[in-house]
């Protein structure tokens, strides 16, 4: 085998092992995953820096579908190609989807509100995001005029938290950066090369709007239910903005009423997605096992995913060159640290509001953070430890 493809194979495989670690371990909801991926592609592998890192994550909230699935994908395309990308998505959604598949048929008598182990998980997500906000403010906001943006950008967010304003929060800073940032720009802005050429990124923006505008019609002509439901996810999955908090409550209403899925067995279902690791948007592989067992949960997670990922591999390449452009740079240097601003107001609301509850709950929190900032524990292991601390 020559060497060169030995060593692309030996990458592919670190980045699904990379990101099936991740997928075991990242509790907490997509801005949780998001201090995760920091943590481990940023900081302990090195494999992007600080600014492209943050310039992801503001491509990613531009995008509807699951920023942090998103951000994932991205990076393992950076590192692998399409295939990369393809395998650090599958990595990330893998054990999610085998644990919600199972719970549906080993586990649907437990009530989610028993397993009080739960909570140590949302508490791990606070000291997550806390030390991902640390990491990134320091190197993205090391200034007044940007650390005010940030500042700015967690108050609107909020005071008016929809994904909407967190859209029109980045492209308000951009702005700024244009008309007070240009002076700021340096010709050192980080290159990040995409390995995909512009006309594949065509091709799969080709695809993505036209099963987009073709499944309703495909719908329209064909008893087949399932091209129904691969339909209502797929248009899910294209048009939702805000990550899996949002979606939730949408494929509620395109499965309980029309009697794919019992309201009962939806509310089962959205209680364990809550407590697993990996994105949210899996809860549609529950559903599907609900309609349809293994072929079920198959069908409807391919058809929730495929935008997020045809829309990546889209943008990516005109992102690439996009970026190199001086009035762009002046954009990223304020985006940069609105997105700052964006994860700051989002370690309260949600994650702060929804894990510490009291004094016991902030002691832990601190341990936690303790342990991921200065002792360098592996998140896992701070896992394990404030699961023990809430029994």
């Amino acid at each position: 085998m020559p060497k060169n493809k030995q060593n692309y194979i030996w990458r592919l495989q670190e980045i699904f092992l990379v990101s099936l670690y991740l997928g075991l371990t990242s509790f907490g909801g997509p801005i949780a995953h998001l201090g995760y991926f920091h943590t481990e592609y940023v900081k302990n592998r090195k494999w992007i820096t600080e600014e492209i890192y943050s310039d992801l994550v503001a491509l990613c909230q531009f995008l509807p579908g699951p920023a942090s699935s998103q951000v994932g994908i991205a990076i393992g395309t950076y590192q692998g190609g399409i295939l990369g990308g393809f395998l650090a998505w599958l990595g990330f959604t893998v054990p999610s989807v085998l644990i919600l598949v199972f719970a549906f048929y080993g586990l649907r008598e437990i009530d989610p509100a028993r397993l009080v182990w739960i909570h140590g998980l949302k508490i791990v997500a606070v000291a997550v995001v806390a030390q991902a906000v640390w990491s990134m403010s320091t190197k993205l906001t090391p200034d007044k005029e940007r650390a005010t943006i940030a500042l700015l950008g967690a108050a609107i967010t909020l005071l008016w938290p929809n994904a909407y304003m967190q859209i029109l929060t980045i492209m308000v800073a951009g702005l700024a950066g244009t008309v007070f940032g240009r002076h700021r720009v340096t010709s050192q802005h980080p290159n990040m090369v995409f390995p995909l050429r512009k006309r594949t990124g065509a091709i799969a923006l080709f695809l993505f709007i036209g099963l987009l505008i073709g499944l309703p019609l495909l719908r329209q002509i064909t008893t087949n239910e399932w091209v129904g439901v691969f339909d209502s996810f797929y248009r899910i999955g294209s048009l939702v903005f805000g990550g899996g908090h949002v979606v939730l409550p949408m494929l509620e209403k395109e499965v309980v009423p029309v009697g794919w899925v019992e309201r009962s067995q939806f509310l089962t279902g959205y209680g364990l997605t809550q407590a697993v690791p990996g994105p949210l948007f899996t809860f549609a592989s529950y559903l599907g096992a609900v309609m349809g067992g293994w072929p079920g949960a198959i069908i409807t997670t391919i058809a929730i995913f495929l935008p997020s990922f045809l829309l990546v591999i889209g943008v990516i390449p005109f992102w690439d060159t996009l970026r190199t452009k001086s009035c762009l740079q002046s954009a990223l240097w304020a985006i940069n640290a609105a997105v700052v601003g964006i994860l700051l107001a989002a370690l309260y609301d949600p994650v702060w509001t929804s894990a510490i509850r009291s004094t016991a709950d902030f002691t832990i929190a601190i341990i936690c953070f303790g342990l991921l900032q200065f002792w360098r524990v592996p998140p896992w292991c701070v896992v394990i430890v404030a699961c023990l601390l809430t029994l």
